[in-house]
């Protein structure tokens, strides 16, 4: 899995997106944000191609992280 985290202090942190759920090697992870606050995601996808994906951080819905499991990791 590929997930986003995000947090307002880097100690507290809220699982905020799944980018890739399926199994793959999902490598080179790389975050911008832009000036219009939107977030540009760039990593490499099944060591085929570049993947870019483009997030509004106000859209995104936040669960805290809890003792270092992400939400719902258990249920999978």
């Amino acid at each position: 899995m590929l997930n986003v985290a995000v947090s307002p202090d880097g100690k507290r942190w809220d699982a905020a997106l799944v980018l890739e759920r399926s199994k793959g090697e999902y490598s080179y992870p790389a975050v911008i944000q832009a000036s219009s606050g939107e977030a540009h995601i760039t990593y490499t996808w099944k060591r085929r191609k570049i993947k870019h994906v483009v997030v509004d951080p106000a859209q995104l819905q936040r669960v805290p992280i809890q003792d270092g499991v992400w939400p719902n990791a258990k249920a999978k």
